[in-house]
């Protein structure tokens, strides 16, 4: 019986990808006395083709923006600021994220989530998805001193949450960090498909979030 669910943040519940250019198309907006010398469109798919989905750093990142696009007058740390204070003002979350966790909370299914990343970056996202207050626990990468994935992340979650790995479901996009790492200790895998990968060995896949609690109620 299936007594807790844990998910990812991003790529899972926060639609990063929609996010980012959202954020991106503010940022060159509001920064346009500096960044107006580039084409927009230019701006933005560079951005996105360096930062790699988000495992290269924004630091890196903007150092290299600023070198290729000659960018005069702002230094990477400025326009890091930058991301860092406004990102959380352009999270989109994917379809039905509040209505599955208030539906998983009526059934009293315990929830959790793990997600890799800088603390309070990931915190204010979440909290700006409104989502918080539905999870017992939010494991962040920075502040456990440990990411995914390392199997003594998804441990902590679990015990916190008081509940085995074989009660429990883990639910990412990423084959390796999120679903291969979760059923290695003993949780079922639950793939959310990413065109990005063409198959993941998973226990379950789905296309959207309303697909997980019938895959509970299924397992109960």
């Amino acid at each position: 019986m299936i007594k807790a669910a844990l998910f990812d943040l991003d790529g899972t519940l926060l639609n990063r990808d929609a996010s980012v250019q959202k954020f991106l198309l503010n940022q060159y907006e509001r920064l346009n006395k500096w960044l107006g010398h580039i084409q927009k469109e230019l701006y933005i798919s560079r951005f996105t083709e360096l930062e790699c989905r988000g495992y290269v750093w924004k630091d890196k990142v903007y150092q290299q923006m600023i070198d290729e696009f000659n960018i005069k007058e702002l230094h990477c740390d400025d326009l890091l600021k930058d991301y860092v204070i406004h990102f959380k003002y352009y999270c989109v979350s994917f379809p039905f994220v509040k209505e599955m966790l208030e539906e998983l909370k009526s059934r009293s299914i315990s929830l959790g989530l793990i997600t890799n990343g800088l603390g309070k970056f990931q915190m204010d996202n979440i909290k700006a998805l409104g989502i918080d207050t539905y999870f017992q626990t939010i494991l962040v990468s920075e502040w456990e001193g440990i990411k995914k994935p390392n199997p003594e992340i998804f441990k902590r979650a679990l015990g916190s949450l008081g509940v085995q790995p074989n009660e429990s479901i883990y639910v990412g996009d990423h084959p390796e960090n999120d679903i291969r790492a979760a059923r290695a200790i003993g949780m079922l895998g639950v793939w959310k498909k990413d065109a990005q990968w063409d198959h993941v060995d998973s226990d379950f896949t789905i296309q959207g979030l309303e697909e997980i609690t019938p895959i509970i109620h299924s397992l109960s």
